[in-house]
């Protein structure tokens, strides 16, 4: 009877050890929310920061589709102008006015002007500091429009793309979604809208006056300039010579 009792005991007390061995695996079971919630919000994060550098990757050699911007001109104008052309067959003085224009430290910066934003800073913002790279990034891969959350973006991928992008594609790519007129997109629509003419054919004045109106090519001319434009033209004109003989342009020439 001692024996049996013995037994028994311990078989009651084998089940409350297997009942708490199975309470405290069902409480690791227990699926923490906040501690889920981070651990998705992780891995979202991760698989948008894998696939923005695929697309980085992939547009650094096949050209990117029409980014929101466009779509959203395309939508209000109903159709838009736009025919991509490879760098080879542009102007090259229609590159170095561009940069003249937009970016002369170009080949130098690492996708931020530091001297151009210190500058615009100090002008209340009258003057802007975007590099060429920066409005690419904004045209390819984001939208138009001032938003701190765009700006953050902005410079997060700005020297992504500087990283896997070359600069000679960065200039490419820029002078195919640029916009010079009303629905007037890249410089092949640009050349034959304003000029008549293939984009290879630029000249040295004609190229200035497109990377003249840039700043505003919904309001400025590139065949018609007001007298502000014409005075641009002029030093856009002596700025791309500049850089072709002190070797700025070099990055992104044959």
């Amino acid at each position: 009877m001692a024996r049996q009792a013995k037994s028994s005991g311990k078989s009651v007390k084998g089940k409350a050890t297997g009942s708490k061995a199975k309470a405290g695996t069902a409480k690791k079971a227990r699926i923490n929310p906040i501690r889920w919630l981070l651990r998705m919000a992780l891995r979202g994060l991760a698989l948008v920061v894998v696939l923005t550098l695929l697309l980085v990757l992939v547009t650094s050699r096949v050209n990117p589709p029409m980014g929101v911007y466009m779509r959203q001109e395309q939508a209000r104008l109903g159709t838009i102008e736009r025919t991509w052309v490879p760098l080879s067959d542009v102007a090259p003085v229609m590159a170095r006015s561009v940069v003249a224009a937009e970016d002369a430290n170009f080949c130098t910066h690492w996708g931020f002007d530091m001297t151009a934003i210190r500058t615009a800073i100090e002008q209340g913002g009258r003057r802007g500091g975007s590099t060429i790279t920066q409005q690419v990034v904004k045209n390819v891969f984001l939208w138009h429009g001032r938003s701190y959350v765009r700006k953050a973006l902005e410079a997060l991928l700005t020297p992504v793309v500087e990283t896997f992008w070359s600069k000679r594609r960065i200039v490419e790519v820029y002078l195919n979604v640029a916009e010079f007129d009303e629905g007037i997109f890249g410089v092949e629509a640009a050349a034959r809208h304003y000029f008549g003419v293939a984009p290879e054919k630029l000249s040295d004045l004609q190229a200035a006056r497109l990377a003249a109106v840039l700043p505003a090519p919904q309001s400025w001319s590139a065949s018609n300039p007001s007298t502000y434009v014409r005075k641009r033209t002029g030093m856009i004109m002596d700025g791309a010579a500049t850089i072709r003989a002190d070797g700025r342009a070099a990055c992104f020439e044959d």
